[in-house]
């Protein structure tokens, strides 16, 4: 496999599909090879072509490929040419679902062997994708069913990605509308020892709550990065969004920093992000102090408090924009229908279940193109065994 690796990175970023199917030509008898990326919306799976041109779509949750996809694990296809058969691999980067590679083998040949191989090779190419993406516009394109707004170009930028995973936990966020979002935002950083993720939700619309998220989610960074406490970082990033624009605007903020031993959760409550544990199945809000948003007034003080994670613990994190719509009726979302759907998708993973919300969201409201922005995190807790039964004090 170093090999393979070795010849995907020696060639051009637009060439990384054909390359792969040269080599799945060479090395397993592959007689066509389709890269397939998950559009925005998690919607559909589009075909990496020559763009313009690019070739139809398929679910991202429904056929062969849309399975593999959803449940990150191979998916073989017999198909109607009794000469070969199609394997669907999950292409997964540390926990970010891309996509999946579709290769078809001569009948009879996938075998487990091969498919863990070739399993081995869609998380190379993975790799080198997203590496690629830093270098050519190839790819964030084939993710496109129709132009994003310059606002949701702006926010997307500005993610970590849709998902990371380590033994210790895994994460999953969705963010809607997709092609129009602009103020929500989810971030993370995983250290040797510890985790932080934030969900922010820029006041406002477009272009301008999309530069209010840009600016506090740098500056939360900016801070992180400095290696102070979870409290100075919301007051720092509070303080540049307070110079910049005087109280006018704000920006509502919950910062979590997970102690990958113990479990142990320190959390600035800054706005109106809610969250949720679900532990066995007891779904309960877990009830942080409200403090002021980031940027209502200067120099605002933040405390952090406490609570505690056990292994098999589901959070859930919902920016405003999904606890606070309310149907075209006035029926709000809110907490009823959050728990419906968290009750029913408490078996599925974390990427599926922030999917569900915003999907359970978009019924609610009974329009495809939701109003206000929309942004949830699901995140599955697995500790490091033993360390995470002991006691904090002062927790929630």
């Amino acid at each position: 496999m170093s090999s393979v690796e070795s010849r995907l990175r020696a060639v051009p970023p637009h060439a990384l599909p054909a390359t792969a199917g040269a080599l799945l030509s060479e090395g397993f008898g592959a007689r066509e090879v389709t890269l397939l990326l998950a559009d925005y919306g998690l919607t559909v799976l589009q075909p990496v072509t020559l763009l313009p041109h690019t070739g139809e779509p398929v679910s991202a949750h429904d056929g062969p490929a849309g399975t593999a996809f959803t449940s990150q694990k191979p998916v073989v296809e017999i198909t109607a040419d009794p000469a070969t058969e199609l394997v669907h691999l999950p292409i997964t980067v540390r926990g970010d679902r891309l996509g999946v590679l579709s290769v078809r083998l001569p009948a009879g040949s996938s075998d487990t062997a091969t498919v863990l191989r070739l399993g081995e090779f869609a998380t190379a190419l993975g790799h080198e994708v997203a590496t690629a993406g830093r270098d050519t516009d190839l790819y964030l394109q084939a993710r496109r069913t129709r132009r994003l707004t310059l606002a949701a170009e702006m926010q997307w930028q500005l993610l970590p990605g849709r998902g990371c995973a380590r033994d210790e936990y895994t994460i999953g966020a969705h963010l809607e509308p997709a092609y129009a979002i602009g103020g929500d935002n989810f971030d993370w950083s995983t250290e040797a020892d510890h985790l932080t993720v934030t969900v922010t939700d820029g006041m406002g619309q477009g272009i301008d709550a999309s530069l209010l998220t840009g600016l506090t989610v740098s500056a939360l960074r900016n801070a992180r990065r400095a290696g102070i406490g979870l409290a100075d970082q919301a007051a720092l990033a509070d303080q540049a969004v307070y110079a910049q624009h005087g109280g006018k605007v704000y920006a509502s903020t919950l910062l979590l920093r997970f102690d990958l031993d113990t479990g142990a959760v320190r959390a600035v409550d800054a706005g109106s992000p809610q969250l949720y544990r679900l532990r066995g199945t007891a779904i309960e809000r877990i009830e942080l102090t409200a403090q002021f948003p980031l940027g209502m007034f200067e120099e605002t003080p933040y405390e952090e408090q406490t609570f505690r994670v056990e292994p098999g613990d589901r959070l859930v994190a919902i920016s405003s924009g999904v606890h606070g719509t309310s149907s075209a009726a006035g029926d709000l979302f809110g907490e009823h229908g959050l728990r419906q759907i968290l009750g029913a998708t408490r078996q599925t993973p974390p990427h599926e279940t922030a999917r569900a919300v915003v999907a359970g969201l978009i019924e609610h409201t009974g329009s495809k193109d939701l109003a206000t922005d929309a942004a949830v995190l699901c995140l599955d807790w697995a500790g490091r065994g033993a360390g995470t039964a002991e006691g904090t004090a002062g927790a929630v």
